[in-house]
């Protein structure tokens, strides 16, 4: 696995969902975050994107992931 150099969760108001930005090096990878209410917990969100970092092969630190509300 890569180890990301930063990850970042946000609220994509255009489709209603939220993302999670992974940083390695120059190359950001965005995914939604499926089933994540706007209201929803900073650790309940670092938790899923680990995961989906996880599964497109990157390693995140929860510790170092920014969720923006």
């Amino acid at each position: 696995m890569l180890k990301a150099s930063s990850a970042k969760v946000h609220w994509d108001d255009h489709h209603k969902h939220w993302t999670v930005e992974i940083a390695f090096g120059a190359e950001v990878v965005k995914r939604p975050i499926p089933n994540a209410a706007k209201p929803a917990a900073a650790e309940e969100l670092k938790s899923q994107a680990v995961a989906i970092g996880r599964d497109e092969g990157y390693d995140l630190d929860p510790a170092q992931i920014v969720v923006q509300t």
